[in-house]
């Protein structure tokens, strides 16, 4: 296919469907509400991620304003959207703005990578959303586009190939536009197919239920402790655990401790006095 042609399918879509993708990140160049909806979109879906995102500006309206927040106030806020460590990441990612850049989000992809929680993807979508910087870039709906296009009869196909077709096929003018239109295809036209382009890709995974999950059994114990304001014991956690359906008394037995040793590794639980509690700051 033509890059002419290509652009031309993606551009109709966008334009057609504008109404619909108009969400709230889309209408600000704000970086730091582009930042919380990149953080939030990375592993939950859109229509979660809206009232949350909206929450959450409400909660922290400023950066500056949620490096001074208690973690368990941002921890409690983000309930709902999974993955916790990502509340950790972005209160971590607040404090360091705030102290190093003077409450500026960086510019530059590169900047932007060494904060807590930003990858390749993530910090060229700030980049782009925010600042017009568009350097090329890839998330699972981008991904689908172009092996869908593009991809043929191949299998096991490396990001590095995708990229040299998202960079050619790149406009040189509108760019911040395009990538969003690139999403809404992929997500709009090919994300409700059965025959997923992605699972060509080489970096393919099929995701686990999450019931019964490692994932769930973290943030069963993260509820547990969010509930209980002067604190928690593991033998506490251990015996919620074990009233729960889905997850099975073996895996209680075998991970419950492991699993509570990384939370506090990861600065979601703090241990004082034999007692767990959710990390002050």
């Amino acid at each position: 296919m033509r890059t002419k042609e290509f652009q031309y399918i993606i551009w109709e879509h966008h334009k057609n469907n504008k109404r619909k993708n108009n969400f709230p990140w889309r209408k600000t160049r704000n970086p730091y509400h582009i930042l919380i909806s990149e953080i939030m979109l990375q592993q939950t879906q859109i229509p979660r991620v809206i009232p949350k995102y909206n929450e959450w500006l409400k909660a922290f309206p400023t950066l500056k304003a949620l490096s001074r927040a208690p973690f368990s106030k941002v921890l409690s806020t983000w309930q709902g959207l999974g993955y916790n460590r990502r509340a950790r990441f972005l209160k971590d990612t607040a404090t360091i703005i705030h102290k190093k850049y003077n409450e500026r989000v960086p510019r530059s992809p590169e900047e932007l990578e060494t904060l807590p929680g930003i990858g390749h993807y993530t910090a060229r979508a700030v980049a782009c959303f925010s600042y017009g910087i568009c350097e090329p870039f890839l998330d699972t709906n981008i991904r689908r586009v172009y092996i869908h296009f593009f991809g043929g009869k191949k299998r096991n196909i490396p990001d590095a190939w995708v990229m040299r077709y998202v960079q050619k096929t790149q406009p040189s003018q509108h760019k911040r536009e395009w990538y969003g239109a690139l999403m809404d295809y992929g997500r709009d036209v090919l994300g409700g197919t059965k025959n997923n382009p992605n699972t060509k890709s080489a970096s393919y995974t099929k995701q686990s239920p999450f019931r019964g999950s490692t994932r769930y059994i973290r943030a069963k114990i993260i509820d547990h402790a969010l509930l209980r304001k002067n604190g928690t014991t593991p033998a506490s956690i251990r015996n919620a655990l074990l009233k729960d359906p889905y997850i099975k008394k073996g895996d209680v037995l075998t991970h419950a401790s492991a699993l509570i040793a990384s939370l506090k590794k990861e600065r979601l639980l703090r241990e004082k006095n034999s007692r767990l509690y959710i990390y002050a700051r």
